[in-house]
């Protein structure tokens, strides 16, 4: 912190202050008043004039009137905010909680207390100064940013300068963690900026601009960055691990960057804590606070309030309002020009698949916007992976996929949320941050040709979000829970021994260490038995895994009804070997080439990448070419085998480890080809709603007929991606050949399930001669 003196060290003899002090207590008055006795004193040649302005709210007409007044005297006088900081201590936390939801300040003592706490602690409180100014460069900054003319204007845009200034000193003092926006509403509406865009826009006025920043406004109260990250920690703490598990680096690394510029944070979205574990890894690391978008459908009884007063900012879900439009790009720009940092989804909902889903644009635009508008020379957008060993939404989701209605929000599914944190031990919860993106490096120079060409600045930005989202994925560990789902889901409801499944499961961790693939310290432990004991003892009781017990040793299975949970752990974890399994069914394909086997196999690879490409993240084209390059040169003279064509390419395979593409891919490929199936003779624009219906129907029947292996292919949310795969192949559209076009891409989705059969086929010889082997060795022993 600046000392109070370090702002009049510069005087000399005769140089003039106004102070504008913000005090209404007779204890703070006190205070000020043996503040200004010690300058008074160090400079006796200096004219020191005080105003005494209310600590909060809009100074009366005659105290607006005497600054107007001091104003206008001398513009070279210096005018210095200043005001009482109250160390934070010790206040009931029954008031906080009131100061919080009123939006008052909760670190100030009531009047009545405020006496009594200085005379058994005079440390409690402290007069502090912000960085003085010259009157004559307040009134160019005015000038130069507000529409306004009125010298009453002008002495209001003093007091915002003055908080401003002091917030700055009583930032240092708490720390960066404590850093919110003030003055939002007053500083917009007097902005030249905003007035010049809104005469643009038919019957806009002030006052229903001023209705919606209302609407919008947010802020962190000081009370609430200590309560609600305690809060968020109490509700997750019921069900997991109270300790965040972080990478040390990649939190000092971000700290770094957040200093030199502003940061939108995108995070991974699998639950309703994901918005409670962001304000909780911030506060805890001491970083500054984020401010996050939701929905207005969550702004519901008291939690209105408190979300507001805790940093969320509330949207509304239509945006076809003009006015509103202009509002929140405008607001957004103002929360970046003044180096805050924003919060949301890079999915724009909860993924209920476990996988991550496509970007959403929305707001990035206008953050893209608001840094082409040059008001910051770079903004950051900060990836963070946010992951859980175990989630008790899994059920709901599971439900939804079977056609179910999402669970409006409101005060009692708040309370089942809460409540259902505690209903079993959950594990542990893991928080990345990779390496932010570069707004700049994308977009070019501020006010360059991405400002006049929004396909330009499109294409940008969808390579941006892709590229925050890859590098979630990259960071995002691999745990034992989705390891151990993906192997059961394999067996179709055959149970396996512990031994059986930590055998089978060293493949798999053997192929993540080859790879340098972020894991968890449970899935390390699974290449002991203890390790998979705990892992599947976690997961037992039907969450997903079934024990059964009493017979000669236990087994664990995946029952069919628990599929669907299973698949949501298991998803979470394909893009780690989405590019081995894309070559095992390559493979088979060469195998059964007429002619150039090799050309067959990277004409397949890419073909299976573009049908899979609504379904997950990949590499550029060049970059993921090289991926597989690479996965395939772990064999010697690969190019020779494949081109062999046949028999050796199945040598290849059956000498591969792991054999995975079933246990990750199935699924997919057979929810396409059940939506395939109904487009048959389906009309040629049927709608996503008949469709998903049909779909489900047929898929309830190939279930049962045991045509497809799983009901977990069977899902609402599988078919909606289904369908992009069948529109980015135009069979949803009215043409001549629709009919023979959408019975050949039934037949290609066929066969690559074939292939995928005989991946599967060596897989199981495998672990079944390994079986009778190691029976055999024990046996023998």
């Amino acid at each position: 912190m600046t000392a109070p003196t370090d702002f009049f060290a510069s005087f000399s003899t005769t140089d003039d202050a106004l102070v504008l002090a913000s005090v209404s207590s007779p204890a703070e008055l006190e205070l000020l008043n043996d503040w200004l006795k010690t300058h008074r004193k160090e400079h006796p040649d200096s004219s020191i004039e005080v105003l005494q302005l209310p600590e909060d709210g809009e100074p009366s007409p005659g105290v607006l009137a005497s600054l107007v007044e001091e104003l206008e005297a001398d513009q070279d006088r210096l005018v210095v905010p200043v005001r009482v900081f109250w160390v934070p201590a010790g206040l009931p936390t029954r008031l906080k909680l009131v100061g919080l939801i009123s939006g008052r300040d909760t670190y100030r003592p009531p009047e009545i207390l405020q006496r009594r706490i200085l005379r058994k602690d005079p440390s409690r409180a402290r007069v502090v100064a912000g960085e003085p100014a010259k009157v004559s460069e307040l009134r160019q900054q005015w000038s130069e940013n507000t529409v306004a003319e009125n010298p009453r204007e002008f002495a209001r845009f003093v007091l915002r300068r003055a908080v401003l200034a002091i917030e700055r000193v009583e930032l240092r003092l708490l720390g960066p963690e404590y850093k919110s926006p003030r003055l939002v509403k007053p500083e917009m509406l007097d902005s030249a900026r905003f007035r010049q865009g809104l005469e643009q826009i038919p019957g806009a006025t002030v006052e229903k601009a001023g209705e919606m920043l209302d609407e919008l406004s947010t802020g962190w109260s000081r009370f609430s960055v200590d309560l609600i990250p305690t809060l968020g920690r109490a509700i997750f703490s019921r069900g997991f691990d109270p300790r965040i598990d972080y990478d040390r680096a990649e939190i000092e690394s971000m700290r770094h960057a957040l200093e030199t510029h502003p940061a939108v944070l995108l995070f991974s979205h699998r639950s309703y804590l994901d918005g409670v574990i962001v304000p909780v890894a911030m506060q805890e690391n001491r970083l500054p606070p984020v401010y996050t978008f939701a929905g207005i459908n969550l702004s519901f009884g008291l939690m209105g309030p408190l979300f507001r007063h805790s940093g969320v900012i509330f949207i509304r879900r239509k945006l076809d309002d003009p006015l509103y439009k202009y509002v929140l790009r405008q607001y957004v720009g103002y929360i970046v020009e003044k180096r805050f940092n924003l919060n949301w989804s890079i999915e724009g909902t909860r993924s209920r698949t476990g996988k991550m889903l496509p970007p959403k644009l929305g707001l990035l635009s206008y953050v893209a916007d608001a840094y082409l508008d040059g008001r910051s020379d770079d903004i950051l957008l900060q990836p963070v992976s946010i992951s859980f060993d175990q989630l008790h939404e899994t059920a709901e989701y599971a439900a939804y996929a079977r056609g179910g209605e999402k669970t409006p929000e409101g005060l009692k599914w708040l309370y089942s949320f809460i409540k259902a944190q505690g209903d079993r031990n959950y594990g542990k919860i893991y928080v990345r941050f990779p390496e932010a993106v570069s707004m700049r490096q994308y977009l070019g120079e501020p006010h360059g040709e991405m400002a006049h060409d929004e396909a330009a600045k499109r294409l940008a930005m969808q390579k941006m979000a892709f590229e925050v989202a890859w590098r979630i994925l990259r960071v995002t560990p691999v745990n034992a829970t989705g390891l151990v789902s993906a192997l059961l889901l394999t067996t179709r409801g055959t149970a396996l021994t512990l031994e059986q499944l930590h055998h089978t499961l060293q493949d798999s961790l053997d192929y993540l260490e080859r790879k340098n693939t972020p894991v968890t310290n449970s899935a390390l432990r699974l290449r002991t038995l203890d390790g998979v004991r705990s892992a599947v003892d976690a997961l037992s009781n039907g969450h997903p895994v079934t024990l059964v017990d009493g017979g000669r040793e236990p087994v664990w299975r995946i029952a069919p009804e628990d599929e669907l949970e299973a698949a949501f752990y298991r998803n979470s974890l394909i893009h780690a070997f989405l590019e081995t399994s894309i070559v095992e069914l390559a493979l088979v394909h060469a195998a059964h080439a007429e002619k150039d086997p090799l050309q067959a196999f990277w004409t397949q690879v890419m073909r299976l990448r573009d049908l899979l490409k609504f379904d997950f993240y990949f590499a550029d084209s060049a970059a993921f070419r090289e991926n597989v390059t690479e996965e395939m040169s772990w064999h010697d003279n690969w190019e020779k085998h494949i081109s062999a064509g046949g028999e050796e390419i199945f040598q290849l395979l059956r000498a591969k480890r792991p054999l995975i593409a079933g246990a990750m891919l199935r699924p997919f490929f057979e929810a396409d080809e059940i939506v395939a199936d109904v487009l048959r003779d389906a009309p040629a624009e049927i709608s996503e709603k008949e469709l998903t219906k049909r779909a489900l129907g047929v898929g309830r029947q190939y279930v049962a007929q045991g045509r497809v292996r799983s009901n977990e292919s069977v899902s609402a949310l599988l078919f909606a991606t289904a369908r992009q795969v069948a529109a980015d192949q135009n069979l949803l559209t009215p043409a001549p050949d629709l009919t023979s076009r959408r019975k050949d891409f039934l037949r290609e989705i066929r066969r690559i399930l074939s292939d995928m059969d005989k991946v599967e086929h060596i897989a199981r010889d495998r672990f079944f001669t390994e079986e009778r082997r190691r029976r055999q060795l024990l046996e023998g022993g």
